[in-house]
């Protein structure tokens, strides 16, 4: 048989066109945390950048770092960042403004309040047995004006207290520690891995535990969020990539949950990890501290609210919207 080509003309051959290329087109966010790079509240984030999380949800996430809350929580509201990684007092006081169209919402939750623990100093342990013994005692905290001093105060008004009635020293981390063995301090509120330290050493005892959801609202009573993912409400991220993000850090709390400690550490940025040797103790402590699949209720808005109110008066410059319009409800199995 001929070509149709007629006498003469070349064979026809058949040439497949070539595969067109895959394009995977990665929506970008810029995600801004809160400091320092040890948080162990913060670790979701970290992990979930180090481990490809992210990438594998279709997402080129951009996490930078704030040296404090109040740097993420302002981030996100002036447009600067997409989302922000901080505490729900940062937005409230940093992160608000005028109008509430524009107000950071929050998309998942981290941590119920600040990973620490109020102990009691070894050497008074007979002088101290409850929060009403605090009056006129001395109080060891790391810095002024951290988030924990707002549950602090929150337990002392529960008790008919203010922290008027206390002396507060702010020592640093080391110097608080230092404090609580000696005794120069009557009771202190230790971050992890500290506070796990010094109760297994037998230097101190535990007066109220802010260390993971259940124990927080069993010592305050209700229940809370401190750090959270936060989103602004005018976003230009759409449902499909922060349910996306809620995925990746779903996966980076079971990873922290399971992982090995030096697999981990070996995968993550020497400014995470930090001290090697302080590392397994900080992911130890971290594996029950966040909050069951990231839900937050409108009443555990409300309630951390009034807990910051009565630590310190919010700005009247802002308003505050209804705590169920402070929530983003996004569904995470959506794609």
């Amino acid at each position: 048989m001929r070509s149709r080509g007629g006498p003469g003309a070349r064979p026809c051959r058949l040439r497949a066109d070539p595969m067109p290329a895959l394009i995977v087109l990665l929506q970008t966010l810029l995600l801004a945390v809160s400091g320092p790079p040890t948080s162990p509240e913060y670790l979701p984030v970290r992990v979930a950048e180090a481990e490809g999380y992210f990438a594998a949800e279709g997402l080129a996430v951009t996490v930078r770092t704030t040296r404090a809350e109040s740097g993420a929580a302002e981030a996100v509201a002036q447009g600067q960042a997409d989302l922000a990684a901080t505490t729900l007092e940062a937005i409230l006081r940093f992160g608000l403004r005028a109008t509430t169209s524009q107000a950071p919402r929050l998309v998942f939750g981290l941590t119920a309040a600040p990973p620490v623990a109020l102990l009691i100093a070894g050497p008074h342990v007979d002088a101290v047995r409850s929060i009403e013994d605090l009056s006129a005692m001395r109080v060891g905290v790391t810095t002024p004006g951290a988030p924990e001093h707002a549950w602090f105060g929150w337990l002392l008004a529960r008790a008919g207290m203010s922290i008027a009635q206390v002396r507060v020293r702010s020592l640093g981390e080391r110097g608080l520690v230092a404090a609580i063995e000696s005794g120069d301090v009557h009771v202190g509120l230790v971050p992890e891995p500290m506070a796990s330290q010094l109760l297994s050493q037998g230097h101190a005892k535990l007066l109220a535990d802010f260390r993971t959801p259940r124990a927080a609202a069993a010592a305050l009573g209700v229940s809370t969020v401190n750090a959270a993912i936060f989103a602004r409400a005018d976003r230009h991220a759409s449902d499909r990539d922060l349910a996306a993000v809620i995925r990746a850090i779903r996966k980076a709390e079971q990873r922290i949950r399971t992982g090995e400690p030096k697999d981990l550490a070996s995968r993550l940025p020497t400014r995470v990890v930090g001290e090697s040797s302080d590392f397994e103790a900080r992911l130890a402590t971290s594996r029950n501290l966040y909050l069951p699949d990231g839900a937050v209720s409108p009443d555990q808005l409300q309630q951390t609210i009034a807990i910051i109110r009565t630590h310190t008066p919010l700005p009247q410059s802002v308003k505050i919207p209804k705590p169920e319009d402070m929530l983003l409800h996004v569904k995470p199995s959506a794609r």
